[in-house]
């Protein structure tokens, strides 16, 4: 584990995989920290140098006062990859991890030369949604959104096995300020315009049972980028790395491979 201080923000980060390989950086959901792709990374193939990151309020990393912008979660992740200087990497971003991605490959294509765009969208959901969930959380706490959100992240099958209390925990025990200040930046940002002028190599995944971003939603996003390829994971909801990390593995190593990245 190490801390990259980038002056308004202190960002956890954790290098795995080979000192010399392919770049490969994942950034996660809402509520969720980096271990969210524990499931998946020890089935990746190898020959890859594998960052990942908790986002501002999440995680271990530092929580700056708020509401945030989407600007500040994408200037993070522009700093880390200058910090730990990172070119031409396959970034994999799910749900605002993945507005991150379309963000950042819009202001630095040299940091990112293709794209994973899994459950997520150029726009999510509306402003009064958020500004909802966000008065909740002040009122009760993400205790208070968490029952509602392991239906939206799960499929029916996976919320009857018990691991699902795992993530149930993980989501309400993160800092609130950090929380809300991600669902601000998420009310604020639309990316049909940007996104719609990417040209690179990108996958978007989605689950099929995912409540928070459908599968008709990630597609329009990813049919936004010519030559884009799009993957549905069946019998997985809003973290099909989780859910079905065995398919979400592959269709990763199948894009790796179709890149040329490894």
């Amino acid at each position: 584990m190490h801390i990259a201080d980038l002056k308004d923000v202190r960002i956890h980060y954790r290098i795995d995989g080979e000192a010399d390989g392919a770049p490969i950086v994942f950034a996660n959901a809402l509520g969720t920290d980096m271990r969210l792709w524990d499931p998946v990374l020890p089935i990746l193939p190898k020959g890859l140098r594998v960052i990942r990151y908790d986002k501002r309020g999440h995680g271990l990393s530092s929580r700056p006062t708020g509401p945030y912008s989407m600007g500040s979660l994408v200037r993070d992740a522009e700093q880390l990859l200058d910090y730990l200087n990172v070119k031409d990497s396959i970034f994999v971003g799910l749900s605002i991890g993945g507005m991150i991605a379309q963000g950042l490959a819009v202001k630095r294509m040299d940091q990112i030369r293709a794209l994973v765009l899994s459950n997520t969208a150029a726009k999510i959901g509306t402003a009064n949604i958020w500004q909802d969930r966000i008065a909740a959380v002040r009122t009760g706490g993400i205790e208070a959104l968490a029952d509602a959100t392991m239906d939206r992240w799960f499929s029916r099958a996976f919320r009857a096995n018990p691991e699902v209390a795992l993530w149930r925990n993980m989501m309400t025990r993160q800092p609130v300020e950090g929380y809300i200040g991600c669902c601000a930046a998420i009310s604020g940002t639309d990316f049909y315009t940007p996104t719609s002028g990417l040209r690179l190599p990108t996958l978007g995944i989605a689950g099929s049972e995912d409540g928070s971003t459908p599968p008709d939603l990630v597609r329009e996003t990813v049919n936004l980028i010519p030559g884009s390829r799009f993957a549905l994971i069946r019998k997985a909801g809003h973290l099909p790395c989780v859910e079905r990390p065995g398919d979400y593995a592959e269709q990763l190593g199948r894009f790796l491979t179709e890149t040329g990245h490894i």
